[in-house]
């Protein structure tokens, strides 16, 4: 299982690795069905703080924010990809980093 677990958080970096490099070549609706699919996968998989950070990053989306604003939410999911813990402290921590990184 701590294959596949690792696997998947390569996989998931990769996608977001790739949102990254095209980020001002998508349009808000492609990277939003990309964050989807990101937290999807990071839900069904109970990587919890992913799935926290995909749900702002969306919201952020949706506020309008685009380019290098995104690229900075994008570090903040690749963050919680990597993160092994899967716990409510974990998840509060992301959520607090997301919160510095929405209102400075």
């Amino acid at each position: 299982m701590a294959g596949a677990s690792a696997n998947l958080r390569e996989e998931l970096a990769a996608r977001i690795g790739m949102l990254d490099a095209c980020i001002g070549l998508k349009r808000p609706d492609d990277l939003a069905r990309e964050i989807d699919a990101i937290r999807d996968l990071a839900h069904r998989h109970g990587m919890r703080p992913a799935v926290t950070v995909a749900q702002a990053l969306e919201m952020a989306l949706a506020r309008g924010e685009r380019g290098p604003l995104i690229q900075d939410w994008l570090a903040i999911l690749r963050d919680a990809v990597r993160s092994e813990r899967h716990d409510d402290a974990a998840c509060d921590t992301f959520r607090a980093a997301c919160s510095v990184r929405l209102f400075g």
